[in-house]
């Protein structure tokens, strides 16, 4: 039973393969066509799918699709142009296109693949569901997921049980979304909705929520409580006069929400104690919302362990929030969180579906994308011989050495991520002190907001020696509290409110990526590296040999480490980085 997964019809388009209940791989299509977060149709990571899992597409027994179109044209579409006058304009103005291409799934799929075999079609909440509780291999747990919006949905409470997943919620719907209401305070603030919400999230720490609004006798969190609200049990609500999405495009927030919180802030403008009260409001919101429905799905079920998906999971604020309270044993964290993992939901809900064995055995992986052989890497080197030279060096021994020494180096190993986190295979590393490295690498590495941070990567056995930590971390998707006593050894990835967003590396999990860290704990005493995603603000992720190699020599980067290739730039493409660098360091 072959099946092909694809997300189509939002952002974070993808595709994943399940070869007789196993999972062969999966990829997002914004490694390809570097448009970071991409809508458009997932064709080239299909492609690569099927090149990683040695078919073609007439081998393909059944292609999952991420949505039931029907039904969200029917929930959606019109349902809320029935509901909301102005939402009947947007649907003939603006939205017209996009119900069209609801409509043709089924043809754009057939004739963009000359597929002709079965398409099935999959809720997109029961996907986000599926993604986060098998590969959790957890035998009975809480299943919830949380995110803007499918097919008028937006968010889903289930209990999973052995292989079957039995809804318990699903009455919230449009606009009624955590969500929506991020992304809407997200385009307030003067970043991109659906793209940049993490930047709230980083901004958050630095606002004052409990002070009160200029020329107001109510404070930040007090609005917000009137924002969002919600009963004793799993209802949430939005209160429509502060919001504008619900009835049309691009304003995302009322007149009312202007009058109390000022101007919408432009893009690279500067950045007021305003608008870090107002982050630090909506991120305290939304954790005592999710907490507060957490506690009570929990007395209700009694159930121990916890699956988070859907793209308010990939919040790790809020999850770290969660892991504080020790509600549960055990929480399990979907790495692909946002939608780019409705692919692997949809094609692990078709192999429940259609393989009669029922041996669906998804492990837990993150590595599933694309992965090139030693040959592949070092004929991509030899393109670039008038820029690169390759050092005959042991890669653990030379990349070592040269972190110690102040350099920051990138780090090109194995098969790609499968969502947002480098994880150690597509990764930039440093040392993870002094505090100055955070502000040189953001500044000059990364090209973001300083205050943004950065996360640790540290040996698993280690992890509680640093951090207040009760399970393992493996996809950076949780932010832990580090122990006070310690920080001075991993200074540059604590964040203001002390917490750090771990990755914990085991030599189960990523071999390569653990005797590096291994080797940097037997020369400096400290089982930890500053781990941040090989590109640069408003890229993907590199994804092939050429990106990691066109990537080194664009930008401040000391040394890349490609398979088991170590590569420097030949005299005429170095700069002055290094000599910078230490300056830095020593300021």
């Amino acid at each position: 039973m072959n099946i092909l997964g694809i997300n189509i019809g939002s952002h974070d388009t993808s595709a994943a393969v399940i070869i007789n209940g196993r999972l062969i791989c999966a990829a997002e299509e914004e490694r390809f066509n570097k448009k970071k977060h991409t809508k458009d149709f997932p064709y080239n990571a299909i492609k690569e799918c099927l090149r990683i899992s040695k078919i073609n597409i007439k081998k393909i027994n059944i292609i999952a699709v991420s949505t039931e179109p029907l039904r969200e044209i029917k929930n959606f579409w019109l349902r809320n142009a029935i509901k909301y006058d102005e939402r009947i304009k947007v649907l003939f103005s603006e939205d017209l296109d996009s119900v069209k291409y609801y409509c043709n799934f089924e043809k754009i799929i057939r004739e963009t693949l000359g597929y002709k075999n079965k398409i099935k079609y999959f809720r997109h909440h029961l996907n986000h569901l599926a993604s986060s509780y098998y590969p959790s291999n957890f035998k009975k747990s809480l299943v919830v997921s949380y995110d803007g919006m499918g097919e008028g949905e937006t968010a889903y409470s289930a209990i999973g049980h052995g292989k079957k997943i039995k809804i318990i919620n699903k009455e919230n719907l449009f606009p009624d979304s955590l969500g929506l209401i991020y992304a809407a305070i997200t385009h307030f603030l003067g970043w991109k909705y659906n793209y940049d919400e993490g930047i709230v999230m980083g901004l958050a720490p630095y606002g004052k929520p409990f002070d009160k609004i200029l020329n107001s006798k109510r404070t930040y969190i007090d609005v917000f409580r009137e924002i969002i609200k919600t009963d004793k049990k799993l209802k949430i609500k939005i209160d429509t006069s502060w919001i504008s999405y619900h009835i049309q495009r691009n304003t995302w927030v009322s007149e009312k929400f202007i009058k109390v919180f000022g101007k919408k802030r432009k893009p690279n403008a500067a950045i007021y104690q305003n608008h870090k009260n107002i982050a630090a409001a909506l991120q305290l919101r939304l954790e005592e919302v999710v907490l507060q429905q957490l506690k009570f799905l929990k007395k209700k079920y009694k159930v121990n362990k916890l699956c988070l998906s859907g793209g308010v999971a990939l919040n790790c604020s809020l999850n770290g929030k969660i892991h504080k309270t020790k509600l549960f044993n055990d929480i399990f964290i979907q790495p692909a969180s946002g939608d780019a993992g409705l692919a692997l939901g949809a094609a692990i809900n078709a192999s429940l579906q259609f393989d009669k064995k029922r041996h669906l055995k998804i492990e837990e992986k993150v590595y599933l994308g694309s992965r090139f052989s030693d040959g592949e890497v070092l004929r991509s080197i030899k393109k670039y011989n008038s820029k690169v030279k390759i050092i005959k060096k042991n890669i653990y021994e030379f990349t070592s050495d040269a972190l110690i020494n102040g350099n920051i180096v990138a780090w090109f190993q194995g098969a790609a991520e499968y969502g947002p986190r480098a994880l150690g295979n597509r990764s930039i590393l440093s040392l993870p002190r002094p505090f100055a490295v955070k502000k040189y690498i953001n500044d000059n590495v990364k090209f973001r907001e300083t205050f943004r941070p950065f996360a640790p990567a540290v040996l698993s056995e280690e992890a509680k020696n640093y951090f207040h930590i009760n399970q393992s971390s493996p996809f950076m998707l949780i932010a832990i509290q580090a122990k006070k006593e310690r920080v001075k050894d991993f200074s540059a990835t604590v964040h203001i409110d002390n917490t750090c967003r771990v990755q914990t590396v085991s030599m189960k999990s990523n071999q390569k990526f653990y005797n590096l860290i291994l080797k940097i704990f037997k020369k400096t005493g400290v089982p930890i590296l500053l781990n941040t995603s090989f590109n640069v603000k408003g890229q993907p992720i590199v994804n092939t040999p050429e990106d990691a190699l066109d990537c080194f020599l664009k930008y401040n980067i000391n040394y890349l480490v490609i398979g088991k290739y170590v590569l420097e730039k030949k005299n005429n493409y170095k700069n002055s980085f290094k000599k910078n660098y230490k300056l830095n360091l020593i300021k």
